[in-house]
């Protein structure tokens, strides 16, 4: 299938963002997942200043299959967290820039309970109305399954069912198509490729670090971390140079 591979003819970042929020106290778990929204607002502005447009992952699809041509970054959010909607939203509509965030169909309204294990701190998931506000403020919603389950560690019978109900579950709730997924903790066989691929997703996105190349498949894009640490001259040199490139495993 010659439209399941990249055809770019420049390298695109898709930056991945999870928490737009304070950072819980030091020596919390994971801390660097949470990027403060002063933080944020500065990357949006740096980004429009650097002449990049921040997309969604539909209208970044052009780019990626060579359609189009010209300075663009994905944006993503994965988890669907109520501070996604408050914090990182007014920059978006600010800058003029679409982003897609990975929702659990299952989990909307709740917490990240799938981290309670780790002792992450529990926080807010949006919830079916926040979720549609985030849609009709010209974001979009893809899908990291129904429970934020590790594809790797469950038979093929319950991930089909998590990657499909997922699908049509937030399918109904945002009355969009849902067509672009995200592998959860980036764990992922063959397998669960094809079944991303059968239930008709256009794009799938892993924790895989690099920029996006010509002949990278579809749905197996990487992306490019965003964390608290990252300071606005490390953000240029993860977007606008080959720094992530050289993290690929």
């Amino acid at each position: 299938m010659s439209n399941r591979f990249t055809a770019n003819t420049q390298p695109i970042p898709i930056l991945v963002y999870h928490q737009i929020a304070a950072a819980p106290a030091k020596g919390s778990p994971f801390r660097s997942l949470y990027v403060a929204p002063q933080a944020f607002a500065r990357q949006m502005a740096w980004l429009e200043r650097l002449g990049y447009q921040g997309l969604s992952m539909t209208a970044l699809e052009p780019y990626l299959n060579g359609h189009k041509k010209g300075k663009v970054a994905g944006i993503t959010f994965d988890d669907g967290y109520l501070n996604n909607l408050s914090n990182a939203l007014p920059s978006l509509t600010k800058h003029g820039f679409s982003s897609t965030c990975y929702a659990l169909s299952g989990l909307l309204g709740k917490t990240n309970v799938w981290d309670l294990e780790t002792g992450i701190a529990q926080t807010a998931l949006m919830n079916e109305a926040q979720l549609r506000q985030w849609v009709f403020a010209g974001q979009e919603v893809g899908s990291h399954t129904r429970q934020h389950i590790d594809l790797t560690a469950n038979d093929q019978n319950k991930c089909r069912l998590e990657i499909a109900l997922g699908k049509t579950e937030l399918e109904s709730v945002v009355k969009t198509p849902v067509q672009h997924f995200c592998y959860p903790y980036g764990r992922y066989q063959p397998e669960h490729i094809g079944m991303v691929d059968t239930l008709g997703f256009v794009t799938a996105t892993t924790t895989q670090r690099s920029r996006c190349h010509p002949e990278m498949d579809m749905l197996q894009l990487p992306r490019v971390p965003i964390l608290r640490s990252t300071s606005l001259p490390v953000f240029w040199l993860k977007i606008a140079t080959a720094y992530e490139d050289r993290r690929k495993k």
